[in-house]
């Protein structure tokens, strides 16, 4: 199986012989008629060998894929309870060159494993390097928030070579034309922002996804995911109801916090608050439709 990419101006760049696992899932799950659900957490929250632990309890309680951040000291996308779970890793000591743990974690448990990262840390790792122990840890692909296809031919190239998916972001304000740039160069899915601003839990969910959601499948996406919000159960089968994956994250994260949202609780008790939390999410999404 081959698989094709061009540049952000639609000229052919390279060729991947390695099948998109992220694409094989949405696959299976079309033809269960059901979303999937794609949990975050950073890794190194709230301490190296917890994380690991509680990326295997997001996978066996219910998450598809799972969306393992890279902690970074300028967050500027994330919302209050992201940045402070980013910032306790950092204070562990974690970098990026210790996140092929976590996704060999993820992948051996059974999800499918992407990394969330801002690109200032896949550059100065080195890209050809990032995507080659990547790929060789068992990973998906990346999703990158503030790296757009216009300046990404360098990853579109490594990503390409190693057989990594793409993850591009779209919001509610993006044009036509730049939701089919990202839909042109994305391979695995598209991101859409439910709204603007920086991730957190959301109340209510507005009815903007739903459209950014059609208008990104009418400008070429094959899979496009939601994320930045969805808190609850019934948020989840909302959601579910039209997009191809659900994003779970400031939920999850917020279960291994205690009640000032700054330290981590116990890490037997946030464990179990977290295989709860991700159960009755996982409930909601799965059975959306």
């Amino acid at each position: 199986m081959t698989n094709e990419t061009t540049t952000p101006s639609g000229q052919p760049l390279g060729i991947s012989h390695r099948p998109s696992p992220t694409e094989a899932m949405f696959e299976r799950f079309k033809g269960e008629n059901r979303p999937a659900f794609i949990g975050y957490l950073p890794y190194g929250f709230p301490a190296p060998e917890v994380s690991l632990a509680a990326l295997r309890t997001m996978v066996e309680h219910g998450v598809d894929a799972v969306e393992i951040g890279l902690p970074y000291s300028d967050p500027v996308m994330d919302g209050p309870v992201i940045q402070a779970a980013s910032q306790i890793a950092l204070d562990n000591g974690e970098s990026i060159n210790d996140v092929f743990k976590a996704v060999e974690a993820v992948a051996e448990a059974g999800g499918v494993p992407l990394i969330m990262s801002y690109w200032n840390l896949i550059y100065h790792y080195g890209v050809e390097r990032f995507a080659r122990d990547f790929e060789n840890a068992g990973g998906a692909g990346l999703i990158t928030p503030d790296l757009i296809p216009d300046e990404a031919g360098e990853w579109i190239e490594a990503s390409d070579r190693h057989g990594l998916d793409r993850i591009f972001l779209v919001s509610p304000d993006s044009s036509d034309e730049r939701l089919g740039i990202v839909a042109k160069n994305a391979r695995g899915f598209v991101y859409a922002a439910s709204r603007m601003g920086v991730t957190g839990e959301r109340d209510t969910i507005t009815a903007s996804p739903e459209y950014l959601v059609e208008r990104t499948r009418n400008a070429g996406a094959r899979n496009v995911c939601v994320g930045i919000g969805v808190s609850t159960p019934e948020q989840g089968a909302k959601v579910g109801a039209y997009a191809d994956g659900v994003i779970v994250g400031s939920a999850l994260v917020h279960t291994l916090l205690s009640d000032d949202d700054r330290t981590p609780k116990d890490p037997a008790q946030g464990l179990r608050d977290l295989a709860a939390k991700t159960e009755s999410l996982a409930d909601g999404i799965h059975h959306a439709r």
